[in-house]
């Protein structure tokens, strides 16, 4: 049977390329993961790779059809790793039941370690202390000792032969090199010494080394696996059964066998587990794990409801209209699994320095060997102290500071409705220092209604009729305003020919013989009109907050009809938002296709900083790349297709889930509910996050400015520089962590 080739299953990636997850296990560093990821670019086809330790995954991006997965497998497995395919939002149960296995192979591993490094701690305690009587014999030591080198301690050995094999190194082969020379060193005392002369022993360092750095990495995996607790709580949303209704009686199925438009019965309490639509019932559902929300929304017939919420109160018949990868809870658990994999710009120098650390290492190691020993002639202190800088040396801390604090932060947004693409999204925004706003859906429910109708060569009926015509195949949410007050007023709904839709102007077409424009003033004056004997009239609207559309006809005859204005509440946490901001240090700027006059007065009252009317949806996208000349770090948030531009020119764009699709796509964050307060929280934890990367790169590096040459002039027995790297790793990860208890109004 032929190899799959990376095409199936796996996502879509600009360029005609394929992405395809890997997991791997055996990586302790920064070094393994920069081996790896050059291993899996030099297979022909593969067109990125990034690794990723917290999660030990790769994600890699290949030609469609170049590349089997066996070879990118292979290409893993050549470098001394082992290495799986991965399935995206895989079983959270089969995950966690195989991290619970390793995780008590690990803390046996531990415990039996730190049972026989015991003995030899209290010995070394003894003869710091003068009780020489707590001192072991030294073929005791060697009894208790060996065991740990060898049977505990084999991974070391098995991991650094593999990288030392690929001319390589790694943290597996510092232990290994540093523990297996202060073991031999003191069987080489051992084997030696004669008459009363006690030899001077070791074991002692070379057992708590290895039990120090086992123990470190057992608290570091229990800590990453917190890291994905975001994921895990998501994906354990879904049900597994559904409750059908067919033939008139309710049917318990799997999940998997439900289909687009089978209809699914969700009593109180239950989790609801497709997206659909309400055809009967009603009743509040939670949403919070999905949006953020901690209110429930209340659902009657007609209403949209996600897969993975509750239901709270009532009884609810659904249509269901997405299943499986298709559900908005699959996206989110996609979106939230791409942002945790993918690598921050600021890694690339992680990437550097890691390239290069172990054999600089070693390099320091060997000049400290020879330089004490060509000083003093003692060639154990010379061993002991080169041990020290093999063993103080974390390259595993580098690794782990920046994808630990991305998993983390990531994970926390996604709890309170924020979703961030990739980690570049999220490294981006930290720096913003402009939001740019649109103004309807955005700042304004999105929901206007017909407050004014001023005609000029037609009744006010006609205007209403011949707008309702023009409007009848919109989707614009004026066009909605206007069906909805003709058909209030009992005007019978028609249709016009040769409609069209003009981008960020309005529309035309032609009502019984008469071709008609509805549209802003820019329309207007496009074709060559004018609408004096209304323009007080707009002028005043516009001044009390209302955007206006014009009515003109363009033959038979040439002129205004007149005009319909429109209301839009503003959100109740619009002003919110804007104050958050504001207190943030960050400028706001809304972009509109609204007039000069209705568009101030709602930046007004809101204390919004700039305004830019009148603009095209190009427009909008030519008004960011302007704010982003003036050197200013721009994020663009929207929620229409005609905001899509804009966010693809902003550094940083942000839609509103409650939006288009094509907005989502387009930005490098989505907000899951319609809230603008929630872009201050998005560029709160960004901040945050970035804030926490800094911390643990700084101490990673720290710890090796610092140990290395303090172990180098003698100045760290080699189980104290096992203790510190072993805390290294585990501190950078116990920080990052203290990001899981953010939420957005916590800035």
């Amino acid at each position: 049977m032929d190899a799959p080739t990376v095409e199936a299953g796996t996502a879509a990636k600009a360029g005609g390329g394929a992405e395809v997850d890997i997991g791997i296990e055996g990586m302790s560093c920064a070094s393994c993961v920069g081996r790896v990821e050059r291993a899996l670019r030099r297979v022909p086809g593969v067109m990125e790779a990034e690794v990723n330790l917290a999660t030990e995954r790769a994600r890699v991006t290949a030609a469609r059809s170049a590349v089997t997965i066996q070879q990118l497998v292979a290409a893993i497995q050549d470098t001394g790793y082992e290495a799986s395919p991965v399935e995206r939002a895989s079983a959270p149960s089969e995950e966690t039941d195989a991290a619970a296995a390793r995780s008590r192979r690990e803390l046996f591993r531990v415990v039996a370690t730190a049972a026989l490094s015991a003995p030899l701690l209290l010995g070394m305690a003894g003869h710091l202390f003068g009780a020489e009587w707590m001192m072991l014999p030294g073929w005791v030591q060697f009894a208790l000792a060996t065991p740990v080198q060898f049977w505990l301690g084999w991974r070391f050995y098995v991991a650094g032969w593999k990288a030392a094999r690929s001319l390589s190194g790694n943290m597996d082969l510092l232990v290994a090199l540093g523990t297996t020379a202060a073991w031999g060193l003191s069987v080489f005392e051992l084997l030696t010494a004669h008459g009363d002369h006690a030899p001077a022993l070791y074991f002692e360092s070379s057992a708590l080394i290895i039990a120090f750095v086992l123990l470190g990495k057992w608290l570091e995996a229990r800590a990453k696996g917190q890291t994905a607790s975001a994921i895990r709580a998501l994906m354990d949303l879904r049900p597994d059964k559904a409750r059908l209704r067919r033939g008139g009686a309710e049917v318990e199925v799997p999940l998997a066998e439900v289909r687009v438009g089978d209809v699914v019965v969700v009593r109180p309490g239950e989790r609801i587990p497709v997206d659909g639509r309400v055809v009967e019932g009603g009743g509040s559902v939670d949403e919070s794990m999905l949006t953020g929300e901690s209110l429930p929304v209340e659902k009657a017939p007609g209403a949209k409801v996600t897969g993975g919420s509750i239901n709270t109160d009532g009884l609810l018949v659904v249509e269901t209209t997405a299943i499986g990868a298709e559900t908005t809870l699959a996206r989110i658990v996609r979106l939230v699994e791409g942002a945790q994999a993918s690598k921050a710009p600021i890694q690339r120098l992680v990437d550097r320095v890691s390239a290069v650390f172990v054999p600089v290492v070693l390099g320091i190691a060997l000049v400290t060997f020879v330089g004490w020993w060509a000083v003093t002639g003692d060639a154990t202190a010379a061993i002991l102290n080169a041990v020290a800088v093999m063993v103080i040396a974390c390259p595993c801390a580098l690794g782990l500071a920046t994808p630990t604090a991305i998993m983390v932060g990531t994970g926390a947004a996604a709890r309170h409705g924020i979703l961030i693409k990739d980690a570049e999204a999220l490294e981006r925004a930290h720096a913003i220092t402009t939001v740019a706003f649109d103004k309807t859906g955005t700042l304004t429910e999105g929901r206007p209604e017909v407050t004014d109708v001023a005609p000029a060569y037609a009744e006010a009926a006609e205007v209403l009729r011949l707008a309702a015509a023009l409007q009848a195949g919109s989707e614009h949410p004026l066009a909605a305003a206007v069906r909805r007050r003709a058909e209030a007023e009992g005007i019978p709904q028609e249709s016009a020919k040769d409609f069209r839709a003009l981008a960020g102007r309005g529309v035309s077409g032609e009502v019984a013989g008469r071709s008609l424009i509805l549209g802003n003033r820019r329309l207007l004056e496009e074709n060559g009109l004018v609408g004096d004997a209304l323009a007080p009239v707009a002028r005043d609207l516009e001044a009390s907050g209302r955007t206006v559309s014009w009515l003109a006809e363009t033959a038979p005859n040439r002129r205004a009809l007149g005009l319909i204005a429109f209301g839009d509440s503003v959100k109740d946490s619009a002003r919110d938002a804007v104050d958050r901001l504001h207190r943030q240090g960050i400028e706001t700027v809304m972009l509109t296709g609204d007039g000069r006059g209705a568009a101030a007065v709602a930046a007004r009252s809101l204390g919004i900083d700039r305004v830019v009317a009148e603009v095209l949806p190009e427009g909008k996208a030519e008004a960011v790349a302007r704010l982003r000349g003036e050197g200013k770090v721009v994020a663009m948030v929207g929620d229409g297709v005609n905001d899509a531009p804009a966010l693809a020119a902003a550094d940083v764009g942000i839609a509103m889930a409650t939006g288009t699709d094509v907005a989502m796509h387009t930005a490098g964050v989505t907000l899951m509910r319609g809230d603008p307060a929630l872009v201050a929280g998005a560029i709160d934890v960004s901040r945050r996050t970035y804030r926490k990367i800094r911390q643990g790169l700084f101490w990673a590096f720290v710890y090796n400015l610092v140990g290395i040459p303090l172990a180098a002039l003698g100045l760290l027995s080699p189980v104290v520089a096992g203790a510190a790297m072993a805390l290294s790793s585990v501190s950078v990860v116990t920080n990052a962590l203290l990001l899981r208890g953010w939420n957005p109004r916590s800035e």
